[in-house]
């Protein structure tokens, strides 16, 4: 996916998100695009993309500490879960934005 597709992508689900600010592009590059969203559950969210590595990363951040995430790195889709960040889950599919912040809004009202 471009990289202008994948910011767009972000930006529209941001935006109808109810727990989502305006994204912020942090850094942009050729080949790469990183940027954050704040959430009114508190903490943000890191969104990351290289179009050259194929690699996509997404981090919810609270107090200095990832406590939820979903990437591809190394080659599958997998989540550092909501119990424990530092485990790796396998997902069966590519995990989107969308579903990404879905599931921060579900997580933070329980």
């Amino acid at each position: 996916m471009m990289l202008a597709e994948f910011e767009r992508l972000v930006v529209e689900a941001a935006l109808v998100c109810p727990i989502c600010d305006i994204p912020l592009i942090r850094r942009l590059t050729a080949t790469a695009i990183n940027l954050r969203i704040e959430l009114t559950v508190g903490g943000f969210v890191d969104v990351f993309d290289n179009e050259q590595t194929g690699s996509t990363a997404y981090a919810w951040i609270r107090q200095g500490r990832r406590v939820y995430g979903a990437d591809n790195t190394g080659g599958s889709w997998h989540q550092h879960p909501f119990v424990d960040p530092t485990l790796h889950e396998t997902l069966p599919t590519e995990m989107s934005f969308a579903d990404f912040v879905a599931d921060i809004d579900r997580w933070s009202i329980v």
